[in-house]
């Protein structure tokens, strides 16, 4: 009898252990969870603190050059990271709807359209680098990129440049922005705060590798529209990046027609330039996991380009 009161006793006393154990671990991981998120709270800070009127006075030189040169109203419409609050400043790209409806440029083809804003602006910002890509007219500023789309009124939608440039294609740009809107308000306001932490990732990659910020946005819609974990930036981080990789592979679709135009750039489903980006996204999700294991705040900075 007192022997088995002795190996209960025994037992017992390992049991606590173990407890105390787990509890230590789970201590010290809440304390290394709230230290990383803390880390990844200051650099939104960093970015929210950007200078976004300075952009907006960016796209006012652009739309007075514009106007001066057709003796007409431009309206712009901030289709992108600003109107959705993801900009990021000297990281992330600032889209904006240029309306031409009121020029004669209306009766052009988009890369007409483009082409022509493309050389007006070079005469205008002789400094800066004008380049045309498939979709739009990019601007490097010294202190930020400016992307503009050509664009056509057609009620509460609008008309960009399809994939081949030649014909004019129908989008719900406002419509996009709701649905980030929503995904955001349905996950406690914690989307958007990812997207500016995964842009800035984002803006590390080889070019050929990044993504633009429509598309950037419209894949976090995807992959957060049913998340159901942890609502945290390094939770979210990863699963932006982990879960991306296999979404990016193929087209994204959605009910607003913007997304038709989002990621074309990247080819059809399983395209080689699809490949390559999801490859950048599983070794960024996998350098983000790793830094989470280590237990080091100074992994995950290194990532963001931080001193560790």
């Amino acid at each position: 009898m007192g022997g088995s009161g002795g190996s209960y006793f025994s037992s017992d006393v390992e049991q606590v252990k173990r407890l105390l154990g787990t509890a230590e671990v789970e201590l010290a991981d809440a304390g290394f969870d709230a230290e990383v998120n803390s880390y990844l709270g200051e650099l939104l800070t960093d970015f929210n603190d950007r200078d976004v009127e300075a952009i907006r006075k960016h796209l006012d030189q652009i739309r007075a050059t514009i106007e001066a040169a057709h003796d007409s109203e431009v309206d712009l419409l901030f289709g992108g990271s600003i109107a959705k609050h993801t900009y990021v400043d000297g990281i992330s790209d600032v889209d904006a709807l240029v309306f031409v409806d009121g020029t004669e440029l209306a009766n052009e083809s988009p890369d007409t359209v483009k082409q022509q804003l493309a050389q007006l602006l070079r005469d205008r910002f002789a400094t800066t680098e004008v380049s045309v890509g498939n979709l739009a007219i990019t601007l490097k500023f010294a202190d930020a990129e400016v992307q503009l789309l050509p664009a056509l009124r057609r009620g509460d939608r609008a008309l960009i440049s399809d994939a081949s440039g030649s014909a004019w294609s129908e989008i719900d740009p406002r419509g996009f922005a709701s649905e980030l809107s929503k995904v955001n308000a349905a996950h406690g306001n914690k989307v958007v705060p990812v997207v500016k932490l995964a842009k800035a990732l984002m803006a590390e990659f080889p070019a050929q590798h990044q993504l633009t910020g429509y598309h950037a946005e419209a894949l976090a819609v995807d992959v957060f529209k049913h998340y159901s974990e942890r609502l945290t930036p390094r939770d979210m981080l990863i699963h932006f990046f982990s879960t991306g990789s296999e979404r990016v592979m193929s087209p994204i679709v959605d009910s607003t027609g913007q997304s038709v135009h989002v990621d074309s750039y990247l080819g059809s489903a399983n395209s080689l330039q699809r490949q390559v980006v999801a490859d950048a996204f599983r070794r960024t999700a996998r350098r983000l996991k790793v830094a989470s294991m280590s237990k080091q705040l100074g992994a995950w900075k290194e990532i963001f380009g931080d001193e560790p």
